[in-house]
């Protein structure tokens, strides 16, 4: 493998993640944060109500997005209950080529590049699915995979949600990911490198014009795919009262209109090769999925 396909594969990676000690695991913790972050989800420059945070720990980086959702949880619950439910939300990812639901309770999920490639050539993530509590006001659901590629380990992804009132819910939505020290280092090249203009959406300073300086670095980079995972899930709950065969279509076209919301950070395909790139993936996937039955 040559050294630039290494070093984007470790950045297409997308920090998929969480670290559990820190997080809510109840429904009464995670009002608390709510309420904790009602002055930032009421006044950010996303202008919605949505809070984003990242770290970095020795090996570990780790990106958090609060955000209020307009639907309730009647709603939200169970539409993220479920992997076929998980394969419609992470296949909107530009990154994600297929995810196929398994009878062990893993989800196979292949990362690849952000444009059409064989699924040979896409890294396989074995993703261990986990209800961890589904209650009348509070879900969590952990995606956990042990191993990813090049030296980095122990990706998960945790989402919980719970109940506001009638008719909002409050998400959480966690990524997380240990590499090792030659995988910090080519991700580091890369992002000096190849990847040099990519930031993320915490600021960090002003420029001398007096605009915003964002975080650039792996925090950068958890902090974009923490976004694109968002954006994901907000599409796929956003399309749910439609007929079932206006679903996809709306779907790829509200996480392309997310993303454009964010030029600097996220915008980097035209909107007709991303939707050409997802018919086909989808259509494969479907194919997959339907000769596995």
């Amino acid at each position: 493998m040559n050294l630039s396909r290494t070093l984007l594969l470790v950045a297409c990676s997308w920090s998929l993640l969480g670290i559990l000690d820190a997080h809510a695991q109840d429904a009464a913790t995670l009002e608390r944060r709510h309420t904790d972050l009602r002055e930032a989800l009421a006044s950010n420059p996303f202008q919605r109500p949505l809070h984003l945070e990242s770290s970095e720990n020795g090996s570990a980086t780790q990106g958090d997005i609060y955000a209020v959702l307009d639907q309730p949880y009647g709603l939200v619950g169970p539409a993220l209950q479920g992997m076929d439910h998980w394969c419609d939300i992470l296949i909107l990812h530009l990154n994600v080529k297929q995810c196929r639901p398994q009878r062990d309770g893993q989800l196979s999920v292949n990362i690849g590049r952000k444009f059409d490639q064989p699924l040979a050539d896409a890294y396989l993530f074995q993703f261990l699915y986990t209800v961890g509590k589904a209650q009348p006001d509070y879900l969590q659901v952990l995606l956990s995979a042990a191993q990813g590629p090049l030296g980095t380990s122990d990706y998960r992804i945790l989402l919980e949600v719970v109940a506001l009132d009638a008719r909002r819910s409050f998400l959480h939505l966690s990524y997380a990911y240990s590499a090792s020290g030659a995988a910090r280092a080519a991700a580091q090249l890369y992002l000096a490198t190849i990847g040099r203009r990519k930031v993320g959406f915490s600021i960090v300073g002003n420029d001398a014009d007096g605009g915003p300086v964002y975080i650039a670095g792996t925090r950068g980079v958890v902090e974009r795919n923490s976004m694109r995972c968002y954006l994901a899930i907000e599409a796929y709950l956003g399309a749910l009262a439609l007929p079932a065969q206006d679903q996809v279509e709306k779907r790829l076209n509200d996480w392309y209109a997310g993303i454009e919301r964010y030029p600097v950070q996220l915008q980097e395909l035209a909107r007709g090769d991303y939707l050409d790139m997802k018919h086909r993936e989808i259509a494969r996937q479907r194919s997959a999925s339907s000769g596995a039955r």
